[in-house]
């Protein structure tokens, strides 16, 4: 079966037509996001969860653009956050215009998000706002668990998926509360989410340590240099060189050679293989999650991405 057209050139246009503003800082900031494109997965997954329910809806790219602007507007937080100077190779809104407006421009879109939903059902709305809930739940255990050295698998599971996992979770599923889909349904795309977005984000971080600067666009060791134990640091945690791991970890990596030492560490102790494992169990999980729904172009379509996950290299 062919892979099905997905209208994400009307996608872009709502996009710009939903973030129009007079005020020219906002405007700037919308024409950034619509113009910095990105892989554009979340409003892809709207789009062919639809399609594997076999359902039509014309608030298709209202949903869609609301599911990225949630995601957008998490960015320019998480990028103050992180004193990030680049996004997508791009000059970040904070470093640009500032933090009152990158902070309030993300707050717009927020805004945005809750005048589309207006004309959808109540459950949306619900489901929206506990997503933004656990992004931030997330972000905050994050410092957290920095700040008390608390690195547990518990933990990281909880964080990646408040950073990344609810908002794929919310695009396989919110398709699915749009045109009420039966709770199997609902149930296979929400399992689906979960374990890609976790597998998605595992295979972020594992490229944050195993890659190398040129096919990343970033130096590695990112994740490392700000106090963030990863899959690949948890497995290193628990092996014969743990100690040695947390010391470097708890300083920031701010010695000389301490990326390379845990990179070296992580390669000869097996932390990159048992992540890779993982990421491709997880991604398992999600396309068996997908069998309840009939075959079409558009599951397959989702099982490829989940199944490609862990060949992704940015």
């Amino acid at each position: 079966m062919s892979s099905p057209a997905l209208p994400l050139d009307v996608f872009e246009l709502r996009l710009l037509e939903v973030l129009r503003s007079k005020v020219e800082f906002i405007e700037l900031i919308g024409e950034d996001l619509a113009s910095a494109g990105g892989k554009r997965l979340r409003p892809s997954l709207v789009y062919l969860a639809l399609r594997a329910l076999g359902r039509t809806d014309e608030r298709e790219h209202d949903l869609a653009v609301a599911v990225e602007l949630l995601h957008s507007a998490s960015l320019l937080h998480d990028d103050l956050l992180d004193n990030a100077d680049t996004r997508r190779g791009r000059e970040t809104a904070f470093r640009r215009f500032g933090n009152v407006v990158s902070v309030m421009s993300g707050d717009y879109m927020l805004s945005k998000v809750l005048v589309l939903l207006s004309t959808m059902p109540q459950s949306l709305t619900r489901a929206f706002g506990e997503t933004a809930a656990a992004v931030c739940e997330g972000e905050v255990l994050q410092f957290q668990v920095a700040a008390y050295g608390d690195y547990t698998l518990e933990n990281y599971l909880n964080i990646i998926r408040g950073k990344t996992g609810v908002l794929i979770e919310l695009a396989a599923t919110a398709p699915a509360l749009l045109v009420g889909a039966s709770a199997e349904q609902f149930a296979a795309l929400h399992t689906y989410g979960r374990e890609y977005g976790l597998a998605f984000q595992m295979q972020d971080d594992l490229l944050d340590l195993a890659s190398d600067e040129a096919t990343l666009g970033k130096p590695i060791g990112g994740d490392l240099r700000e106090g963030k134990a990863t899959l690949p640091l948890l497995y290193l945690l628990d092996g014969p060189h743990g100690s040695e791991v947390r010391e470097i970890l708890e300083r920031r990596a701010a010695e000389p050679g301490d990326v390379q030492r845990v990179r070296a560490l992580a390669e000869a102790e097996g932390a990159f293989a048992a992540t890779r494992h993982e990421i491709e169990r997880r991604s398992k999980l999600a396309v068996s999650a997908l069998s309840v729904l009939p075959a079409t172009p558009a599951r397959d379509r989702m099982a490829a991405l989940a199944n490609l996950e862990a060949e992704r290299v940015k």
